[in-house]
């Protein structure tokens, strides 16, 4: 029966979304602590659980258009659509999922938007810093007289 596998894979787009939004947050620790040099590795995290979810996606839109066109109603149904056709218990289950889903994609987008906002505020001050070093640094040559334009160079700690 359609509707059976249809819930196994709502099931784990479930646990997906909940691993992408445990990754999200440990990107918003990475970012929020200033710990660049995880920041890499994070959102390389998040895009691996992004291409499973894609994945599971495209095998939740098959079995959904096979447990519509089981119930007789259009494919490319909603999952709402299909609980409203669905006999009992399923219909109750999948408005169960319904629910679930539209709950931990809410709280998905909010930190998304969060970490975005972060990385963007660690890129401006990074630029700002970079931007004020011609200021702020005194320039020396190895004999330490004054150095000219040009004849400098630069230690930045790699926490830039």
């Amino acid at each position: 029966m359609s509707l059976d596998e249809l819930s196994t894979i709502l099931w784990r787009e479930r646990e997906l979304l909940e691993t992408l939004l445990y990754r999200l947050e440990t990107e918003e620790l990475v970012l929020a602590g200033g710990r660049s040099r995880w920041v890499a590795r994070a959102a390389r995290e998040v895009e691996a659980v992004l291409d499973q979810i894609k994945a599971t996606e495209l095998g939740r839109a098959v079995e959904a258009d096979e447990a519509a066109r089981e119930l007789g109603i259009p494919a490319g149904s909603s999952l709402l659509e299909l609980a409203q056709a669905a006999p009992s218990p399923w219909d109750e289950m999948l408005r169960g999922h319904h629910v679930a889903l539209t709950d931990i994609t809410s709280q998905i987008s909010t930190l998304s938007h969060l970490n975005r906002d972060l990385l963007a505020r660690s890129v401006r001050a990074t630029q700002e810093a970079l931007l004020g070093i011609d200021q702020s640094m005194k320039e020396y040559s190895a004999k330490g007289s004054a150095a000219k334009a040009g004849d400098t160079a630069y230690l930045l700690d790699e926490a830039f």
